[in-house]
């Protein structure tokens, strides 16, 4: 059978580290008090000249030069994002012709903090379906843009990044040895919506708004949904959590981190973390942890890897896939 193979991965951050302690002149809060609720410690904020599809372009080349390949290689880009240049056209379009790419198709994707684990199960379906040969996942956000830098619940918990990765049809033997995609299980529900959304929109406001959130209620709900996707995943592969090589989760608070490891049986050290360094950087904060881990030599050729996220809407998925 036909597997979506990982042939290179990439990252890209802003210029400009923002620590804890910066905030604490704009609003009422404490390096210790953001360290203990969230193990956030620093985050990564756009300049004016660096924008989703910037960071999505840098991020994009870097997976190139990993993969050995060049933008035509590429047949299809899929771009996760929340904060896209313009309401219309998709970014995606826009990274593709900073690349010099004319051929192919490009899109973009909309699941929040979800929307990279949505993007790589598209392309999964877009390669297996003979759409496409190899496919250009980037997870790209800048939402410092739609922060209200006066509200202390949510201003110091968002940073700005990109992370991306080739895949690339290749033979498979349909077993669990296998690389590439191996499994996946998607989710969504409407009627949280109001949870954790954005308070503007072309439709609504004529505005790009700003991030609201009730945060009690998002980690209410939070380990559950995890747990219930990743759950789905192990049984559609047939394995356990002992199986696993490692865990990738989305990096919006160290707390949902550590309780889901746990309830799922996953061993801490199999975790991979990077909260502490780029707070939450939504759909890029997935691809941007798989950078850090395949950089430093954990994340190796042949690992068993479970990616997960959940963002607003609420959407959340899993997928597994053989590095």
């Amino acid at each position: 059978m036909i597997r979506s193979v990982v042939r290179g991965n990439g990252a890209a951050l802003p210029r400009r580290i923002m620590k804890n302690a910066d905030f604490e002149g704009m609003v009422e809060t404490s390096d210790e008090w953001i360290v203990q609720r969230t193990g956030i410690r620093q985050r990564h904020v756009a300049a004016d000249d660096e924008t989703t599809a910037s960071l999505g372009e840098a991020a994009a080349r870097a997976a190139l030069d990993s993969a050995g390949m060049t933008p035509a290689d590429i047949d299809l880009i899929i771009l996760a994002t929340s904060t896209p240049n313009n309401t219309f056209p998709a970014t995606a379009v826009e990274i593709q012709n900073r690349l010099g790419m004319h051929h192919g198709f490009a899109f973009d994707m909309q699941a929040v903090c979800s929307g990279f684990v949505y993007a790589v199960a598209t392309a999964d379906l877009y390669i297996r379906g003979g759409l496409a040969r190899r496919v250009l996942v980037i997870g790209s956000e800048t939402f410092s843009r739609i922060l209200d830098w006066n509200d202390r619940s949510t201003c110091v918990l968002f940073g700005d990044g990109a992370g991306a990765l080739v895949l690339e049809a290749q033979e498979g033997a349909g077993a669990i040895t296998d690389r590439g995609v191996l499994a996946a299980s998607l989710r969504s529900d409407g009627a949280h919506k109001d949870k954790l959304f954005v308070d503007g929109g072309p439709s609504t406001t004529g505005t790009v708004g700003h991030l609201r959130m009730e945060g009690r209620e998002v980690f209410k709900h939070a380990v559950g949904m995890i747990t219930d996707v990743i759950e789905a995943t192990f049984g559609e592969a047939g394995i356990t959590a002992q199986d696993l090589d490692w865990f990738v989760p989305h990096q919006a608070n160290k707390r949902i981190i550590d309780a889901s490891a746990r309830k799922l049986g996953i061993a801490e050290e199999k975790v991979v973390v990077t909260v502490d360094l780029h707070g939450n950087t939504s759909a890029a904060s997935v691809p941007l942890a798989l950078s850090v881990a395949v950089a430093d030599g954990r994340i190796k050729k042949g690992d068993l890897v479970l990616l997960e996220a959940m963002g607003g809407g609420f959407t959340w998925g899993a997928v597994l896939l053989r590095w």
